[in-house]
């Protein structure tokens, strides 16, 4: 019982003083782990990932991911500046690669490098279609995305530390169920939301960096109209997948843009590619 009040408080303690302010939504996010123990990690993950890869340099497509990331970059750090976040990036390390791949996908690493698929070029289509992707991705990276999630991993393996403790005097039969039921329940319930709130953070606060970029947010609907064709339907139900439902992403981005060129027009953007 001891052990089990211990866990309990330690867990508490732990999501009242390991948190984070969200620069784009004020709110104190769960994050129990540092940049200083986190980017070095990811930095060395990422070079790894390169040479394990092909590298698209010099042609006009990899040149294009690179000048969309550094806008976006740019346009995060006009608004970081303008919000009393001055020094924000610091521990950035931004790096955009075009990686030659099918898979229709792109991603962060937390401290910024980024990868973006050959495979992702068809839906894209253009330059505005990239920063649409690229946005996104460079919010996770801002909202530190990765460490929240490795955060919420961890009060998840000490939540079945209690329970199995709470558990442990109790049969076979209990102890196995609970085991089932715990991952089952936790991961449905707590860690799959958990992820797709990040993936619909990350489309908000992207469309207005896409925006202040100079880049039209109507077009990151657009974008996922395309990816929903493109999917033919075969997707998970919605509170069964990592992420939004196309439909939900298209909604929510046509209801967002508006909001978007609002916030450009602050920073003096009033016209879009």
């Amino acid at each position: 019982m001891n052990l089990k009040k211990t866990f309990i408080a330690f867990s508490l303690i732990m999501m009242v003083v390991a948190c984070k302010t969200n620069p784009f939504t004020g709110e104190r996010n769960l994050n129990f782990v540092s940049n200083d123990q986190l980017f070095p990690s990811s930095f060395a993950q990422y070079d790894q990932f390169l040479k394990e890869n092909e590298v698209v340099r010099g042609t006009a497509e990899a040149q294009m991911v690179q000048r969309t990331g550094q806008k976006i970059v740019t346009a995060a750090e006009r608004y970081l500046n303008a919000n009393g976040y001055q020094g924000f990036l610091n521990d950035f390390e931004w790096e955009f690669n075009l990686v030659k791949d099918d898979a229709i996908n792109a991603f962060a690493m937390p401290g910024g490098k980024t990868v973006f698929f050959t495979g992702m070029m068809p839906i894209a289509q253009n330059e505005t279609g990239v920063a649409v992707v690229m946005a996104h991705e460079v919010a996770h990276a801002l909202a530190d995305h990765g460490a929240q999630r490795m955060s919420a991993a961890q009060l998840q393996q000490i939540g079945g530390v209690v329970g199995s403790v709470a558990v442990s005097g109790r049969s076979q039969e209990t102890q196995q169920m609970f085991a089932q039921f715990y991952g089952l329940g936790t991961t449905v319930g707590v860690m799959l939301p958990f992820s797709r709130s990040h993936e619909t953070e990350a489309d908000r606060i992207g469309l207005t960096l896409m925006a202040i970029a100079g880049y039209n947010p109507d077009e990151a609907a657009d974008l996922w109209r395309r990816m929903q064709a493109q999917s033919d339907g075969q997707a998970p139900p919605e509170f069964l997948s990592t992420h939004p439902s196309n439909a939900t992403r298209i909604n929510n981005l046509t209801q967002w843009a508006p909001q978007a060129k609002a916030e450009a027009a602050k920073y003096g953007v009033t016209s879009f590619k």
